[in-house]
């Protein structure tokens, strides 16, 4: 049973979503998805209020929880069919967890700073989630330990695509990783074929650094 506070904002989740479609976002798992993810819970309370605005918004530790819109043209372009193996890189407030955990078999998440990580496994475990696994440390060394992946998304930007999930990936796998300077990137995707990788340039894209030894190291 919904809570009140979740009644709350239930019209505002049904708006984010037609907006969401209006831009461009039409796939529909990925919609459901947004529709059982309640994205006031991810967010601090002092900008509750804004949490169905289409717009970035701060969740402490110098770290974003990205724009809707970003996350719906992000997991659009993987294509998941419910069946895969998916490692994020940056957990970040949990959200973008939370919609891949509804659109994937199960998900790997890593995150380097603490507090965040303890907040999201605290709220994905909230909403009934449970094909997430959690681990702090230097998301651009991936996750070995399940590999491969069929798809992994890394949720901030890098100079140069991280050898390790190049690795990690599954015959097939796709890699989303934004790629360019700290303030502007461009998102690729990239494609396992056998011993070679197919590269696509998505879009301009603005994430925050990925911080780690194939990343920014600083």
């Amino acid at each position: 049973m919904e809570s009140p506070i979740g009644r709350q904002f239930g019209g505002a989740r049904r708006r984010l979503i037609e907006e969401l479609q209006a831009k461009g976002v039409n796939d529909l798992a990925v919609l459901r998805a947004f529709d059982l993810t309640p994205r006031h819970l991810f967010v601090p309370t002092g900008v509750q209020h804004r949490a169905y605005d289409d717009s970035a918004l701060p969740i402490g530790n110098a770290q974003t929880i990205s724009q809707p819109s970003v996350h719906g043209r992000y997991l659009a372009a993987l294509a998941l069919t419910g069946t895969e193996k998916v490692l994020e890189i940056g957990t970040g407030s949990g959200y973008q967890t939370t919609l891949l955990a509804h659109l994937a078999a199960q998900v790997f998440s890593v995150e380097r700073i603490a507090p965040l990580l303890d907040r999201a496994r605290e709220v994905i475990r909230d909403c009934g989630v449970s094909n997430v696994s959690l681990l702090l440390g230097d998301g651009t060394y991936g996750w070995k330990a399940f590999a491969p992946y069929d798809a992994i998304l890394v949720s901030a930007g890098s100079p140069d695509v991280p050898q390790p999930l190049l690795d990690q990936l599954a015959e097939g796998g796709r890699l989303l990783v934004p790629v360019g300077g700290r303030e502007e990137q461009s998102l690729l995707c990239i494609v396992k074929r056998g011993d070679t990788f197919e590269q696509t340039e998505l879009a301009p894209v603005r994430f925050v650094p990925l911080l780690g030894d194939h990343g920014w190291t600083q």
